[in-house]
């Protein structure tokens, strides 16, 4: 995951530079007033989602598949840590003894 965030961060640096370079040789138009930092952050941010959305597809499912397999490992841990209580819970009250709050 954090290599996928390090390419988009990545990509959008370079549209960041490019999108300055732009602005600043006069091609896109400057932003209103003292707007312009803000504007080229927004243009960039616009241009790079896509960019990302398309570059970065394998690397995104590969992020995905990842995130599925830990939470699916942590869902088989708490239904096993789960079946261990009930069997503790079963053996206890087969016993005759109350079980033990924890």
């Amino acid at each position: 995951m954090l290599r996928y965030t390090l390419m988009r961060l990545g990509i959008f640096v370079g549209c960041f530079v490019v999108v300055w370079g732009l602005v600043y040789s006069g091609v896109v138009p400057r932003g209103v007033g003292d707007a312009n930092g803000m504007w080229v952050v927004l243009l960039a941010l616009v241009l790079s989602a896509p960019i990302s959305f398309v570059v970065l597809r394998k690397e995104r499912d590969r992020a995905s598949l990842q995130v599925v397999q830990k939470v699916d490992r942590m869902k088989s841990n708490l239904e096993a840590n789960r079946s261990q209580e009930d069997g503790a819970d079963d053996s206890a009250r087969a016993q005759g003894q109350a079980p033990q709050a924890s």
